[in-house]
């Protein structure tokens, strides 16, 4: 048997008025995962533990079957495996974002949508004005900047200390940006901390200065105008996925996003590039379908990563965010389910959400998720539809992190 995890990002939301009282997957047009969840079996999933923030980083390494407790570190080392940055045993990475600040708010966590060729040109700008003065002074390559993908970046301090507090940008919009700035957890982490909120306020007055930004400001376009380092740890330590599930000899991770890339690489999975994948609603669904269609004729595993909803419900858009489950449905899912029942191996196929992001919050929520688990012989239970309420009286009933990953590679 093999299986694929179709994983539609922050999709789960909760009920919105404008649509009835209906969350979003209730009210979507996706015939392809209601006749899945109807044909299958289906529950809720709890994907962040307790004291954990309900970020990606958190929910997709829970839902891969990790104890977070054992192997977590935050999202910047994982980022930075997924670019191919080897880390050192005393290099802290962070995420960095570049966002856009107005009136003293955060006003988006993306810079505007930032593009990865125009970002790529911020980095190389902060790496010459910001980073090498301060590499200069201190006689070593003490603070690196590294090219990721659209506004997601990363940021690498030599020797600092991961006892930190840093607000994810995604979690605060507009909200006052300075008492979010970077807190020690402990005395020896001050240092640590007082450069990084160093490293954002010469960002915001460098920034403006770059001729990407001045040509936006000439438009009245949002600016790319700060940088915000977050979620930052060491090397993790991390089981691969073969080690874990005998079953799996070979495996596949489909995704724009480099966290993604970052948890894949440490599980041993093969990370496959697809052509126009953007990880916003213009990504290429169907791209990502023939790769993971691909995987399946040579691959024991297959994880699809969409973060297509997740970015639209941080921008709060309601119809957006409810097109890219459509286009999951149909552009992603149905090509998939279509190519599995000419197969001549069973596929076992799960689909879910990694966290909620409600479309009037913005916000990561730590809720459970629905998911719905199929494969050709199952037994279906009563579950007539996906969503987050059809999904409470399905026969999983409420798993809790890695007891998904036990449960659905028990299917063999």
């Amino acid at each position: 048997m093999k299986h694929i995890v179709i994983l539609g990002d922050g999709m789960a939301d909760l009920p919105v008025e404008r649509l009835g009282g209906k969350t979003l997957l209730q009210y979507a047009a996706k015939p392809m995962m209601d006749q899945l969840a109807k044909e299958g079996r289906c529950g809720r999933l709890i994907t962040v533990p307790e004291g954990f923030p309900p970020g990606s980083e958190v929910a997709n390494t829970a839902i891969l079957g990790y104890d977070l407790n054992k192997v977590y570190e935050g999202r910047g080392p994982l980022e930075a495996a997924s670019i191919g940055y080897e880390m050192a045993d005393d290099d802290l990475a962070l995420r960095c974002n570049i966002i856009n600040l107005q009136d003293g708010k955060i006003i988006t966590h993306n810079g505007g949508n930032l593009e990865t060729e125009d970002a790529r040109l911020l980095i190389d700008y902060l790496n010459e004005t910001l980073a090498k003065p301060i590499n200069e002074r201190e006689g070593c390559e003490r603070v690196k900047f590294i090219t990721g993908i659209q506004y997601r970046h990363l940021l690498v301090i030599k020797g600092g200390n991961k006892y930190i507090t840093c607000a994810p940008p995604h979690d605060h919009p507009n909200e006052e940006w300075r008492p979010l700035l970077v807190k020690a957890d402990i005395p020896e982490a001050q240092e640590t901390a007082d450069l990084l909120n160093d490293l954002i306020l010469k960002s915001q007055e460098l920034l403006p200065k770059h001729p990407y930004n001045q040509a936006k400001a000439a438009k009245g376009e949002r600016q790319a105008n700060s940088i915000w380092p977050w979620s930052g740890g060491y090397r993790p330590s991390m089981e691969t996925l073969m080690q874990q599930y005998p079953d799996i000899k070979s495996g596949t991770v489909i995704s724009a996003v480099d966290l993604i890339r970052g948890i894949g690489h440490y599980a041993g999975l093969k990370i496959v590039e697809v052509e126009g994948a953007t990880g916003l609603a213009d990504t290429n669904y169907e791209g990502k379908a023939q790769a993971a269609i691909e995987a399946l004729e040579h691959d024991d595993f297959v994880f699809v990563h969409v973060e297509a909803s997740d970015e639209a419900g941080h921008d709060g858009d309601l119809e957006l965010k409810l097109k890219t489950i459509e286009y999951l449905d149909q552009r992603l899912i149905k090509p998939i389910y279509e190519h599995i029942l000419k197969m001549n191996e069973p596929v076992c196929l799960a689909v879910l959400p990694d966290h909620l992001t409600p479309v009037e919050m913005r916000i990561h929520v730590g809720q459970p998720v629905p998911f719905l688990i199929w494969h050709k012989g199952i037994t279906p239970d009563e579950v007539q539809q996906y969503d987050e309420l059809s999904c409470v009286s399905g026969s999983y009933g409420l798993l809790k992190l890695q007891e998904f990953m036990h449960e659905f590679m028990k299917i063999q």
